[in-house]
């Protein structure tokens, strides 16, 4: 029980990065919709229950979570299916359901942090047969399930995000590099005969606008629509110089205020920090990042047992890449990905999931191993 930990070891500085990160997306959101306070009042009610979630679970022994893994898959599955049968669908991907009172659910972001949980607990359980073939496998199946199913929504974005944050928690879980370097020998050859079949117009499996979207970040000039965004978002970020043009500004010379970007208040919302809060702005989001990042391994590297460690590699992963990705595509290192920006863009799913997964990590610090 609580009463058994050593709370001199919570990490309060974690919950200081992540509030740091909420408050600037609140502001960030506030201003990207145009002082829409019914979103805004969303967000800080999402940032509320999700840090209220989070303190609670890092309360809980993450012992007990991990126990119930399977539940956990069963019901990330399920989630799954009832999305594919009665998912809403919203420009051309049935990714959300209705579910009665909360309203609106992405179960996609769910099942992230319950992948990252089952695996932990499964490579924990099999630590001392992992290079086995078998153990491999079967974990390569259970993991293609749910990542088909996400796949198929269409949602390749949050598909390619579980597969490396799935990698994380593999590497971190102390499997054989001979398993690494034949993975590798296998996925690099791939990925350039995909790219090369992309090119030529000879990918049957991905729809037409995801393409697009990748093959408009190899010519930008050919596939100049499909590169709008992100062409916007970099002028946006560029103009807001070094100290930007201040929140709810009104000048006509912005790229938010002339609506020469969509999505601005989730997927291109590191756009809006550019513009309106300049480079430093930027930087103070990527220093936090790093930081929410640094606070993860640690707490893995002082894990008491492998699956507490798997879960702090598993988060560090997950938000370390989902960030980057973000951040990417709206500097256009990436193609345009649609993947929101942790703690800060709009959405309850993508909030609340990520807290979920913090409350647990937060457990495992409270936990760590006591050294002399």
């Amino acid at each position: 029980m609580f009463y058994d930990y050593e709370f001199k070891h919570y990490n309060i500085r974690l919950i200081l990065y992540m509030t740091a990160l909420n408050i600037l997306g609140i502001l960030v959101i506030r201003s990207a919709t145009n002082l829409n306070e019914t979103m805004v009042s969303k967000q800080i009610l999402g940032v509320l229950i999700g840090m209220a979630v989070a303190v609670g679970l890092s309360l809980v022994d993450y012992h007990r979570i991990l126990n119930l893994s399977a539940v956990i898959y069963i019901i990330c599955f399920l989630s799954l299916v009832a999305v594919l049968v009665w998912g809403k669908e919203v420009n051309n991907a049935k990714r959300w359901i209705e579910v009665p009172v909360i309203g609106q659910l992405q179960p996609s972001e769910f099942v992230k942090i319950g992948l990252i949980v089952f695996f932990s607990w499964y490579f924990m359980k099999y630590q001392e047969r992992i290079n086995q073939p078998s153990v491999i496998g079967a974990a390569a199946l259970l993991f293609a399930l749910p990542a088909y199913l996400v796949f198929d929504q269409p949602n390749l974005s949050t598909s390619l995000v579980m597969v490396i944050m799935v990698a994380g928690i593999v590497f971190a879980s102390g499997i054989s590099y001979r398993w690494i370097a034949g993975t590798l020998a296998v996925v690099l050859p791939v990925t350039g005969t995909f790219i090369y079949l992309l090119l030529n117009g000879l990918i049957p499996f991905i729809r037409e606008y995801q393409a697009g979207r990748i093959l408009a970040w190899f010519n930008p000039e050919k596939y100049g629509q499909a590169y709008y965004q992100q062409a916007n978002s970099i002028i946006a970020i560029g103009s807001g110089q070094l100290n930007g043009k201040g929140l709810y500004n009104t000048t006509i010379a912005s790229v938010k205020n002339g609506n020469f970007l969509s999505e601005e208040q989730t997927d291109f919302i590191f756009a809006v920090i550019g513009e309106e809060l300049g480079f430093i702005g930027c930087m103070a989001v990527i220093i936090l990042f790093l930081l929410i990042i640094y606070e993860c391994l640690i707490m893995a590297a002082r894990a008491r047992d492998l699956g507490g460690r798997l879960i702090c590699a598993g988060m560090a992963t997950l938000i370390a890449f989902q960030a980057f990705a973000n951040i990417a595509v709206a500097t256009a290192i990436f193609p345009n990905t649609g993947l929101p920006l942790p703690f800060i863009s709009f959405g309850s799913s993508s909030l609340i999931s990520i807290f979920i997964g913090m409350g647990l990590v937060l457990n495992v610090g409270l936990q760590r191993e006591t050294r002399h």
